[in-house]
This record gives structure tokens, sequence and C-alpha cells, in this order.
């Protein structure tokens, strides 16, 4: 095996058809990925496991992205976090910023940009 692991995402998303795009395409870059369809199991997720990077989306049943977003900012271990929302406007992404949100990503977005911002967070 090489000398790095891969690295480790985690998905929050609760639209099927995007959440299924996303593990698919950040898979085909080699990395590890692991679905949560609601906020609920998207934070046991986080808390169980170490990740490399967060992708989470902002309207999710069950508790929400900037909750979400909030309490992982509130845990010791630092995790980049890239939010993907349905919600244009700048207030909406001025809060998932400071809320802590390392990037944010508006629907609808290409997978081209959302992988080139996942590599940027990488860097």
């Amino acid at each position: 095996m090489g000398s790095t692991a891969p690295r480790k995402i985690l998905v929050i998303e609760d639209n099927r058809e995007i959440a299924e795009l996303l593990v698919m395409h950040l898979r085909d870059e080699g990395w590890e990925v692991d679905l949560a369809a609601d906020g609920d199991s998207g934070l046991a997720a986080a808390d169980k496991a170490e990740y490399d990077l967060v992708v989470l989306d902002l309207m999710l049943p069950g508790t929400d992205g900037l909750t979400i977003c909030r309490q992982l900012r509130a845990g010791e271990r630092y995790v980049p976090i890239l939010m993907v929302t349905a919600k244009s406007s700048e207030l909406d992404r001025v809060l998932g910023l400071e809320m802590g949100a390392d990037d944010y990503l508006t629907k609808p977005f290409s997978i081209r940009e959302l992988v080139a911002r996942v590599k940027a967070l990488f860097r």
C-alpha cells in the first residue's frame, strides 16, 4: 500500500440523487467516502470516525447543517467543512461561513467545481 492512506470524506446530504453523484465522483478521485442521509446520522458518523473533510448540506431532516457545523467547530479536532445548499442568498452564505464552514457551494453546482474545491481544501 502507498505511503499515505486515502483521504476520508463524510457526505451529509438528504437528496439521494445528489448524494449518490457526490459519492461516485469523490470515490473516482480515490477518496474514501461515507454517506449520511440526515443530520442526526451525519453528526453521529462525524463523532464516531475521523474525517479529512465533511461535505455538508444546509437543509437536512433532523439536525440541520448549521447546527452540525457549529457542533463540529465546538469539538477538539478541526475538520474542513464544505457546505452545499440550495440557499443562495448572500446572507445564507455569510451565515454558513461565520458558523465555521471553510467553503460554500450553491445548488445546482458542477461536480468538477466541487471536486476542485475539495482538492483546494486538502492543500
